[in-house]
């Protein structure tokens, strides 16, 4: 078999989770173990579009890993997150009142190619292991910089200390990275309330046929 499943995560439940749960139902269908492959992950806080390969698709999966992505984001403006999202811990760092023109002139600064560091908190290894599980350990994770495309940043709401964006950009940046140096530029700190994939490419989850994920 060759198939390529489109899946719209829930939050609360990880990428690899979800592949399992497909990996489980095509197995039954078939009659035999599937192969399953993921093209790209999504933290477990947020939700959307997750493209997974099946059988001998699952060759294809570097390919789709490549591609452009649009996200739709939410930021608390005012506070940081150890972990660039709800699931750390959270401190207010500022009360000083943002106004919409502010974060506008302040997010356009990102849009462009940039350097950004990925977060302590990811699936990126370092020496072999995954830098989340070094930081859990309480142990000091050095990620090397790397440039990136971002190729437009729209406001979609805009009510302080909370602001929605859309985000079309290149593979392999990091929102929660995005919100915590939109949240510096502005010297009052930003984290992830929510974060969506709403298109891998011309893959967008309006239009594609969802694979019901079991419980």
């Amino acid at each position: 078999m060759e198939e390529i499943i489109f899946v719209d995560k829930p939050a609360g439940i990880t990428s690899f989770g979800a592949v399992a749960r497909v990996r489980r139902v095509l197995s039954e269908r078939e009659g035999h173990k599937v192969k399953v492959g993921h093209t790209g992950t999504l933290d477990p806080f947020a939700t959307g579009l997750l493209i997974l390969m099946a059988g001998k698709a699952t060759k294809r999966c570097s390919e789709f890993m490549k591609l452009d992505k649009v996200y739709e984001a939410t930021l608390r403006l005012g506070s940081t997150s150890t972990t660039g999202d709800p699931e750390g811990e959270i401190t207010q760092t500022s009360a000083e009142l943002i106004s919409r023109e502010q974060f506008e002139q302040t997010i356009q600064k990102f849009v462009g190619e940039i350097e950004q560091t990925p977060p302590a908190y990811s699936a990126i290894k370092i020496n072999g292991q995954r830098a989340y599980k070094l930081a859990r350990a309480g142990k000091e994770v050095e990620i090397p910089v790397r440039k990136i495309q971002i190729y437009s940043i729209d406001i979609l709401d805009f009510d302080y200390p909370s602001a929605k964006i859309r985000c079309h950009v290149s593979s392999g940046t990091y929102i929660r990275t995005l919100a915590e140096d939109i949240g510096k530029d502005l010297g009052c700190g930003a984290y992830l309330t929510a974060l969506r994939r709403t298109q891998i490419a011309s893959y967008d989850i309006k239009n594609l046929p969802i694979f019901k994920l079991p419980e």
